[in-house]
This record gives C-alpha cells, sequence and structure tokens, in this order.
C-alpha cells in the first residue's frame, strides 16, 4: 500500500533541542546529578508533572510549580544542593532562547506535501500559560501555516505513546497505518505506532532521517534543486473588502501580526500572484495585506475608463490605509502594481515606510515628448496601444480564458516553452495578441492546477476590461506624473530587476540612483517577467532580508495600529539636560489637554514632536 502521509513529532524533531536533551543541559550547567531533572519531571508515571501537563490538566506555570517543589524536595531528601539561583521557569525560557527550527526537516515537509503527501504535526505539548507563551503561540502558528494538520496532545485529554492519540491522527487523516510514516526522536513513542502498522523513522540527525524519509516516501528529498516555498491558499487565508466610495471596493487577503506589507499585483494577475510570498513574510514577523487591484477578481471593476488612472488607483489606496487605520506600510509592487507603489511614494510619501518594485522601474516624466508619441518608438510596447480600443482585446482574451493565461504566464525555463515565444512585436499587424498559439497548449510550471483554475474564476467573474482600462490612461497617467517630475523618492527603496524580462527589461532601470538615493538594487538573471511566481525562493530572501534591513520605524501617534507596545509610546525628549527616549503617557496627556479643546489638544502635540 503506497505511503501518503507523515507525521512530524515536534521537539526533538522539527524544533530542537529536544525535551531530553534540553533537561541533560540544564542539569550540567546547575551542576546537578544525571537524571535529576528528569527523576522530577516524570516522578508518579501516569500521574507526574509532565504527564499531567501533556494531557492538558495542568498548565505550564502549574507545571514549574509542581517541578519547583519537587526539586527542592528531592534535593533535600539526596542531599543535594540546589543553586541559589536555581528557577525552572527561567531554564525552559533560555531552552526557547536558543531552540532553533529544523529548515531541512521543514523544507522536507513542503517537498511531500506538494508530492501529494498529507503532513501532520503530531506532538505532546502542554498548554503555555507563562510569561513566554507568545513564543509558543508563534511557533504553532507558523507551524499551521506549513502543515495540513496539527494535533496538541494536551487538546485531546491524551498523549504519546498511548496508542489512542495514533488512532485520532490516523482518523484525522483519513489514512490507514501502513500508509503513515511517523518520525520521532524517543523510541518509546515508535513502538505503538509501529505495532498498529505504521513505518517509523527514530530521529538522530537530520541527514539519516531524510535518507530514510526518502527511501520511505519515494520522493526526492536530499535534491540540490531548492524547493518551492509554502503557498497559501485562498481558503486558508483572512480575506477582507473594503468600501473605499459607492461602487468602489477592494478586496484582499492578509496573514501575520508586525509591522505592515502591502503587496499589489500586475496584469493579468491576483492576489494569488504572491501566494509564495504571503507565508514566508508573515513567517518573518510582517503582517502582509496582498490586494486584488481594482477591476480584479473580487474588487469591483467600474466601467469608466477614468477609475483606472494612477492618479485614481492611488487615491483609492490611501483611501484604503485610512479605513484599515494603517497609516504607514511597506509598499511592494510588480507590473503594473510596481508602477502604483512608486506613485504612492512620490505622491503619498507619508504613508510609504519604504517602497520595493519587481521588474517595474521608474522614470521621472518627460514634459518635452508626449508620451504616446514616445511608447510608439518602442515596438515592444505595441500590445499596449493594441490594448487601447475598448473591446477589441477583450474579445480575444475573454473568448477562452484558461488558454489567455496558459499562453501569457509562462516561466522562461525550457521546458515550459510554447512553440515559439510571446511576441509583442506586430500585434496589431498579426491582428491579437495570442494569434497563431496553440489552441489547447499546456498548463505552464509557474500557474497549473488549482491555482489556475483560481485565476479563471476570477477573470470570468471581472472579465478582461477593468485590467485592460489600466493601460488606457497614457496621458492622463503622464500629465499627473508631470507635475512630480522634479520630485525624489528620499525612502528607502529597493528595485529587483530580472534578466530574461523582454518587456520590462533590466537595462530601463539604469540611472535610477538620480532620483532615488536610497536605491538597493537585486537582480535575478535566470527569470523572466512573473518573478514572485518563477523565483518563489530567492524573492523571498531578497525581501525579506531588504525588509529586516530598514531602519526602525520612529514612534508613530498616539495607540495608533502601528504602536505593537502595550504601554506608552516612547518619543524623543524635549526635556532640557535629557537623553534618550521618555516614556511619554498618551492618556495622561489627553486628560491634561483635551478638556482645554481639541486645537489646544492638537497644538500641543505639534509642540511635543517638533524636530
Amino acid at each position: 500500500m503506497a505511503r501518503r502521509a507523515v507525521l512530524f513529532d515536534l521537539g526533538g524533531v522539527l524544533f530542537g533541542p529536544g525535551l531530553q536533551h534540553f533537561l541533560g543541559s540544564c542539569e550540567r550547567d546547575c551542576a546537578l546529578p544525571r537524571n535529576f531533572l528528569r527523576k522530577v519531571m516524570f516522578a508518579g508515571g501516569s500521574d507526574s508533572p509532565y504527564a499531567k501537563a501533556m494531557r492538558g490538566q495542568i498548565t505550564l506555570s502549574q507545571l514549574f510549580a509542581e517541578m519547583e517543589e519537587g526539586c527542592r524536595q528531592h534535593a533535600s531528601a539526596s542531599g543535594i544542593a540546589l543553586p541559589p539561583t536555581f528557577s525552572v521557569a527561567r531554564a525552559f525560557e533560555e531552552m526557547a532562547a536558543v531552540g532553533t527550527v529544523n529548515a531541512p526537516l521543514l523544507r522536507a515537509a513542503r517537498v511531500l506535501r506538494r508530492n501529494g503527501f498529507k503532513t501532520c504535526v503530531l506532538t505532546n505539548n502542554w498548554v503555555d500559560d507563562s510569561a513566554g507563551r507568545l513564543f509558543t503561540a508563534t511557533l504553532m502558528n507558523l507551524l499551521r501555516r506549513h502543515f495540513d494538520l496539527v494535533i496538541e496532545s494536551c487538546r485531546l485529554g491524551v498523549r504519546k505513546p498511548d496508542p489512542q492519540i495514533y488512532a485520532y491522527a490516523l482518523d484525522a487523516l483519513g489514512a490507514k497505518p501502513q500508509e503513515v510514516i511517523l518520525l520521532d526522536d524517543i523510541g518509546e513513542n515508535l513502538k505503538p505506532a509501529r505495532e498498529m502498522g505504521m513505518a517509523t523513522v527514530l530521529v538522530r540527525d537530520t541527514e539519516t532521517v531524510l535518507k530514510e524519509l526518502e527511501e520511505l516516501s519515494g520522493v526526492q528529498l536530499l535534491t540540490q534543486e531548492e524547493p518551492l516555498p509554502t503557498a497559501c491558499d485562498p481558503s486558508d487565508v483572512t480575506h477582507g473588502y473594503v468600501s473605499i466610495r459607492p461602487g468602489v471596493q477592494l478586496h484582499f487577503v492578509e496573514m501575520g501580526h508586525g509591522p505592515v506589507v502591502c503587496l499589489c499585483h500586475g496584469f493579468p494577475e491576483s492576489w494569488l500572484s504572491w501566494r509564495y510570498q504571503i507565508p514566508a513574510l508573515a513567517d518573518a514577523g510582517f503582517r502582509v495585506i496582498a490586494l486584488e487591484m481594482k477591476g480584479y477578481g473580487e474588487s469591483t471593476a467600474p466601467p469608466d475608463i477614468k477609475e483606472y488612472s494612477q492618479e485614481q488607483i492611488c487615491k483609492d489606496l490611501a483611501v484604503f490605509l485610512d479605513k484599515l487605520g494603517i497609516p504607514q506600510t511597506v509598499l511592494v509592487g510588480h507590473d503594473w502594481g510596481g508602477a502604483v507603489v512608486w506613485n504612492m511614494a512620490l505622491f503619498y510619501p507619508e504613508r510609504v515606510r519604504a517602497v520595493a518594485s519587481l521588474n517595474t522601474p521608474y522614470r521621472p516624466a518627460d514634459p518635452a515628448v508626449d508620451i504616446v508619441e514616445k511608447m510608439k518608438t518602442y515596438p515592444t510596447f505595441d500590445y499596449q496601444f493594441y490594448f487601447q480600443e475598448p473591446g477589441v482585446a477583450e474579445a480575444e482574451l475573454e473568448k477562452d480564458i484558461g488558454r489567455t493565461l496558459k499562453v501569457l504566464i509562462r516561466s522562461t525555463c525550457r521546458g515550459d516553452r510554447l512553440p515559439f515565444a510571446l511576441n509583442f512585436h506586430g500585434v496589431r499587424e498579426r491582428g491579437g495578441l495570442l494569434v497563431g498559439f496553440p489552441e489547447n497548449p499546456p498548463a505552464s510550471q509557474i500557474l497549473h492546477g488549482p491555482e489556475l483554475q483560481y485565476y479563471i474564476q476570477r477573470f470570468q467573474k471581472s472579465g478582461f476590461s477593468g485590467p485592460l482600462n489600466w493601460y488606457r490612461n497614457m496621458r492622463p497617467n503622464w500629465h499627473w506624473a508631470l507635475s512630480a517630475k522634479d520630485r525624489k523618492i528620499a525612502m528607502p527603496a529597493l528595485m529587483v530587476t530580472a534578466g530574461k524580462d523582454v518587456v520590462l527589461h533590466p537595462s530601463m532601470s539604469r540611472g535610477m540612483e538620480e532620483w532615488i538615493p536610497q536605491l538597493r538594487r537585486e537582480h535575478l538573471e535566470e527569470c523572466g517577467h512573473w518573478t514572485q511566481m518563477e523565483r518563489p525562493a530567492a524573492l523571498n530572501r531578497i525581501l525579506v532580508a531588504w525588509l529586516e534591513g530598514l531602519p526602525p520605524r520612529r514612534p508613530p501617534g498616539p495607540r495608533s495600529p502601528g504602536c505593537e507596545r502595550a504601554g506608552p509610546c516612547p518619543v524623543p525628549s524635549l526635556l532640557p539636560g535629557s537623553f534618550g527616549l521618555l516614556e511619554f503617557d498618551w492618556h495622561l496627556y489627553s486628560l491634561i489637554f483635551l478638556p482645554l479643546g481639541f486645537d489646544f489638544y492638537l497644538w500641543g502635540l505639534i509642540f511635543t514632536f517638533r524636530v
């Protein structure tokens, strides 16, 4: 019977060090006899502090208390002197601080999942009510994003090695024992699973585990090729809708907690084009918001072409941020989304903490040459003139949406090429963008299966008029850009170019440093236009490194959504002779100034924050 599910233990497998290793290390650090802590933790068998915590009968803080008392009693009975600073709670906090996720095994779980395996974390775990409970919450949240299922003993009232917990896991997975592989670092936990018919792997070192797992699953896990990052599924993310004004609504998805990063897609795409970036950025500690741009999918598609001018799109985005209570965000855009984020940085710089563009370069508007005439000098942009007449391109692209997407969205890999490449020259002369391509082309390597079907459903709902209307504002966009032609983009910025993008070629980005002093560049040579889908792992590394290297945010206003402190927000002290940060109590400030009138309150703010 073919195997189709893998169960991973947490401590000692996906996260290290394991409990046994930790207890031994703690004993050495505290100069305690070997197995001293183990005897206390497991004293009483099924009624031991550990067993009760794993069944959820006591919480972690109660486990600490019982262990502290047990250690004192055991030390007294054994004639052992505990160190004056001995603390079980502190020892567990230190374990969390030095612990790490086993990245190779996490990658293996991703590969298995992409090859049709169900993946599950099956862990003996406690209910964490300790001071360090945020760590547990963050770790479990990360695991739930990367695995199909997470099963914790404390939620079931039964723990490993009780056969009941394995039976529960099998039922939850809908699998027979012979279809399942179990990884654990404790032999006692493997025995009942093996007796039930599961294949088991005792975890000692990662390389050996990967070899055994590869043999048992039949999936290549030791390849040097980088696996695709975890992708989010439309059903596993939070969807939101913001009414911008009557008749205009923007749909978005979000994940994570922390500083806000907004992702803006291009043509003809969807928020789902960011499916590999959303979990990665959320895992890195950001609140990720991926917009479905106006005219696409569940965002409304007003018929008026002027609704799709860059000026109106940016106004809408500012209102979007207002209604979500987001004063400032990092903006990341691709293709048309790149144009949007550059314009937001120019016209709404106070709303943009930092800005990044994939493929789309920034160029200030040139007043010397009419934009339409200038565009005509670039043969590659002929398709944009084909898009100008309402109804013409719509008829071609909407005739068979699946074919349209399979022709347009392809990687530059040799195995993903159609009989001839997409040619953007002479589109009007040929009579269409898709002329000459097969009627039923194979799905591309970067958009297929459920993701392709999701795209098709989105365009069946919205049609192509809205997306094409973005191209029908050449002169309005140019006139608006001319009003900012002498401005510079002052905030930190990132430009990611792709070597094989035939439309937005890297050469178009030359000289951007003149207008963007804080520009950082990254380049992906073996990448075409669809950067976030073609090279997702490399792009994720670039984005996370850039985001983590941004200057610290300046303190936000009173209890703004950006202020993650539980207490008063720190502001630069203006008191004579003082230095560092003053803890500014907004509640006290409001009690003093608001009774004097709102104008006085605002005057006080201006005076306090003057620089």
